[in-house]
């Protein structure tokens, strides 16, 4: 059995930024992620005006429920989606002029519901350029709060962003939702929220935040569960066993699931309070499986359905096209560059079973990619990739750690 430490849940470690920044006083987070979205939080939270220092094994910010503690920053958002959807409404909540922009890659990504949405609450907010993406403009004066209806459809980061903004309006937010993807993502969001001293009233679809702002804590990052899934799916793949400790019974994220999916397909998975284990089966099986809610572990599960003994379909991604890449047709024509037949339609993906041949993988800049065919790599040496480094946008040492786990195999 070989016991994997995997870095710190970026999801949690970029709620736990904003919520530590609007809060009052001093918050620990303890082991946060390292990496290139959560630095790019931290810097912009430093460009707004908030104090923070970074050590080894934890960040400490101090909180400013008053909103940036500065009149006017220009934030540079990198490639960080959550950097990019979740710092507009932080800093929305306070007064001065803030411009936001990010990377080619991320301009691409949508925010239209989210700034839609700020606009309604009587934010002045102007894109520079296209319409409904980065770069934008906040000339911020306070949220009085409100009501809203959102549709969520696309990312539930907007939604998430809302959320952790309605503690800081003067009336609070009640939130009408019409879709929602990646629903456990919300359930992190309110569970995070009432760590920080805010409890949300949820009735089916519409979310009631209440004002009064966040106290300080010392909040511990757990592992990330995303990250988790690429040392599940090999393990899945060659028979062998990997535990990771402090993704248990009582972690936060939806991912998790993933390992389930895992078990579907025939793998022993075993979850305690302390941990996770998963051992592979002789053979894996096919499968139909919906993963809307776990989007994020798609390439994953697309990686390794080669090794399959039928085919495995996968529905209900179609938001997995406006990620880093489109991750549906990015994975379909890296698996047909193996060898191996794949199809999509507009939300889902299906894989025949094959003996996939070395190829080198077109990532499109996805960390995700990355990191999914890595794991097919384990049974087809020879897979080599044309930008190996985007890695360092979540787990900047995720090659050293997957070799680390070859050998210990």
């Amino acid at each position: 059995m070989t016991v994997t430490q995997i870095p710190g849940s970026k999801s949690v470690t970029a709620r736990a930024l904003f919520l530590a920044a609007a809060a009052n006083g001093t918050t620990t987070l303890l082991r946060p992620l390292v990496s290139d979205d959560t630095e790019g939080f931290a810097e912009g939270l430093t460009r707004l005006g908030y104090a923070v220092e970074r050590g080894p094994d934890a960040w400490r910010i101090e909180g400013r429920p008053a909103g940036p503690g500065a009149a006017d920053a220009d934030v540079y958002c990198r490639d960080g989606a959550t950097t990019a959807r979740f710092l507009p409404a932080l800093a929305a909540a306070g007064r001065g002029t803030y411009r936001f922009d990010a990377s080619e890659q991320m301009r691409r990504r949508p925010l239209a519901p989210l700034t839609r949405a700020l606009r309604k609450l009587g934010v002045d907010l102007r894109h520079e350029g296209a319409e409904g993406h980065h770069p934008l403009r906040i000339a911020a004066r306070g949220i009085g709060g409100g009501e809203l209806t959102l549709d969520a459809g696309q990312s539930s980061q907007y939604l998430t962003a809302l959320l952790m903004l309605g503690p800081l309006t003067r009336t609070g937010l009640r939130i009408t939702v019409t879709d929602l993807v990646s629903a456990p993502y919300i359930d992190i969001t309110l569970a995070m929220m009432r760590g920080f001293g805010v409890t949300v009233a949820r009735e089916g679809n519409v979310f009631t935040v209440p004002p009064g702002g966040y106290r300080a804590t010392e909040y511990a990052i757990e592992p990330d569960a995303s990250t988790a899934g690429y040392f599940f799916a090999a393990a899945a793949v060659t028979g062998q066993t990997v535990t990771v400790p402090g993704l248990g019974t009582g972690a936060l994220q939806g991912d998790l699931r993933f390992a389930g999916v895992l078990g579907r397909m025939g793998a022993d998975v075993r979850t305690t309070a302390s941990g996770t284990t998963v051992t592979g089966p002789g053979t894996l099986g096919g499968l139909t499986v919906n993963m809307r809610d776990i989007s994020d572990t798609m390439p994953t599960l697309a990686a390794i359905a080669p090794y399959a003994s039928g085919p495995v379909r996968i529905e209900d991604v179609g938001n997995t096209r406006v990620k880093e890449c489109d991750r549906l047709e990015a994975c379909a024509e890296n698996l047909r560059a193996l060898g191996i037949e794949a199809a999509t339609g507009p939300d889902w993906i299906e894989i025949r079973p094959g003996t996939p041949r070395p190829a080198r993988i077109r990532t499109h800049g996805d960390h995700r990619i990355v990191m999914s065919f890595a794991v097919t790599g384990l049974r087809t040496p020879g897979i080599t990739f044309d930008d190996p480094g985007c890695v360092r946008k979540t787990f900047p040492g995720f090659h050293e750690a997957f070799a680390e786990l070859r050998r210990s195999w």
